[in-house]
C-alpha cells in the first residue's frame, strides 16, 4: 500500500499551505497528490501549479467533473497535464451530483452509467491518438450533416496510457469502475465494511476478463493525530455531515445511501434532517463516533499504524489522507506521521 494526499477543494484561504503540504509529501515519497472541484476552483489549474513545483509525486484529479467538459476537452487537458508534468498525471472522473450537474453546468443528470461509459471510451480513444469517431446515446463525433470531421489529438502524451480512475459510490457505478477504469476513488471506506463495495468492483473486473491485480483502490481517509479520540473525531464531524446530510437532495444523496448500506440508517436520516433544516451543528453532532472511527485514521501514531494494516488487508492499494488539523505545522506533522505509521505497520510498497 502506498500513501497519497488529498488536498480537497482549492480557494479556502489555505492555498499556500496546500502547496507546502504537496511539496512535503513529494519529499517523503508519497505516490500522488489529488485536487478536487465542485463549483469553485477547477482541478486541472491547481494540478498544473502543483506539478510545476514538485519533482516526483503524481498529480491526480479527484475528480474532474464529467458534465463540466466534453470528453475531447478532457482528453486534451489530460494529455497536456501529462506532458507538462513529465508523465505524472492521473485522470480521476466522476458524474458529480444532480444539484451541481443541473444547477451549475446545465447538464441533465440522467443515465449517469451510460454517459460515463461513453465518456471514458471517447477519452481513451483520443488519448490513444486515434481518429475519433463515435456514435452513442450521449455523444456523437463528428456531428452528422455538418462541416465537422473526425480529428486526431495533436498532443503526444508523455505516456502511452494515462490511468483513469472513477469516483464511485453505488453498486452499479462500482461495477462500472471495475470494468472500464484503472482505479477506484472511494469515500467513507471502512476496512470492516468495505467488502461489499469491493465485491461490486471485482464483478466489474470479471466482466472485463480481469482480476484486481494492477487495479488501484484509493480511498480518501481523514487523519487526525492525538491522544483524545473524541477530540480527533470531532475534527471530522462537519465533513461527514456535509456529505451524508447535504451533498444531494433528500431523495438522491449517494453518500447518505452509502451510510445506510453500512448499517447507519437511523443516524443517516437524522443527519440529513438536521442538515437540510440548516442545523449544521446538530447534523455534525449526530454523526456516530463509530462511523467516523471506521472511515478515518484517528489517535496516536501506533493506533493509526494498526488501522493502516486493516486498510491494506482490506485491499486498499493507495491510501490518500486528508489532514484535518488546524495549523500548517499540525498539518505537516500529520503528513509526516502517516509515513511513520505506514512504516510501523509494515505495509508500505
Amino acid at each position: 500500500m502506498r500513501l497519497g494526499l488529498n488536498l480537497g477543494y482549492w480557494g479556502g484561504g489555505n492555498d499556500a499551505e496546500n502547496l507546502v503540504l504537496a511539496q512535503e509529501a513529494d519529499k517523503l515519497g508519497y505516490a500522488v497528490v489529488w485536487a478536487a472541484e465542485a463549483y469553485g476552483s477547477d482541478a486541472p489549474t491547481v494540478l498544473s501549479w502543483i506539478a510545476a513545483q514538485t519533482q516526483r509525486i503524481d498529480v491526480g484529479s479527484a475528480i474532474m467533473q464529467i458534465p463540466a467538459r466534453t470528453p475531447a476537452m478532457t482528453a486534451m487537458t489530460a494529455a497536456t497535464l501529462d506532458t507538462l508534468s513529465g508523465g505524472r498525471f492521473r485522470l480521476g472522473l466522476g458524474v458529480s451530483g444532480p444539484q451541481v450537474s443541473e444547477g451549475w453546468h446545465g447538464v441533465r443528470f440522467d443515465k449517469p452509467l451510460g454517459r460515463t461509459r461513453e465518456y471514458v471510451h471517447v477519452v481513451r480513444a483520443a488519448l490513444r491518438r486515434e481518429r475519433v469517431v463515435f456514435s452513442g446515446e450521449h455523444y456523437t463525433l463528428p456531428l452528422p450533416g455538418g462541416p465537422g470531421k473526425a480529428l486526431t489529438l495533436t498532443v503526444h502524451p508523455e505516456r502511452e496510457h494515462i490511468p483513469v480512475y472513477l469516483a464511485a459510490v453505488g453498486p452499479k457505478n462500482l461495477e462500472l469502475a471495475g470494468e472500464i477504469a484503472d482505479g477506484w476513488l472511494a469515500i467513507f471506506f471502512s476496512p470492516e465494511l468495505g467488502g461489499e463495495s469491493l465485491a461490486h468492483v471485482k464483478a466489474g473486473r470479471a466482466k472485463a476478463g480481469l482480476d484486481l491485480d494492477g487495479f488501484d483502490v484509493v480511498p480518501t481517509v481523514p487523519m487526525v493525530i492525538g491522544d483524545d479520540l473524541d477530540a480527533c473525531a470531532d475534527a471530522v464531524r462537519a465533513y461527514c455531515a456535509l456529505y451524508i446530510g447535504g451533498m444531494g437532495s433528500r431523495e438522491k444523496n449517494f453518500y447518505n445511501q452509502l451510510a445506510v448500506r453500512m448499517g447507519f440508517e437511523k443516524a443517516a436520516a437524522e443527519i440529513q434532517d438536521k442538515y437540510l433544516s440548516r442545523d449544521y451543528a446538530g447534523a455534525a453532532a449526530a454523526v456516530p463516533r463509530e462511523f467516523i472511527d471506521a472511515t478515518s485514521l484517528l489517535g496516536p501514531v501506533e493506533r493509526i499504524a494498526d488501522r493502516l494494516q486493516a486498510f491494506a488487508s482490506a485491499g486498499v492499494t493507495t491510501l490518500s489522507i486528508a489532514t484535518y488539523a488546524g495549523s500548517l505545522d499540525d498539518r505537516l506533522a500529520t503528513v509526516r506521521a502517516a509515513t511513520e505509521a505506514i512504516e510501523i505497520a509494515g505495509v508500505s510498497t
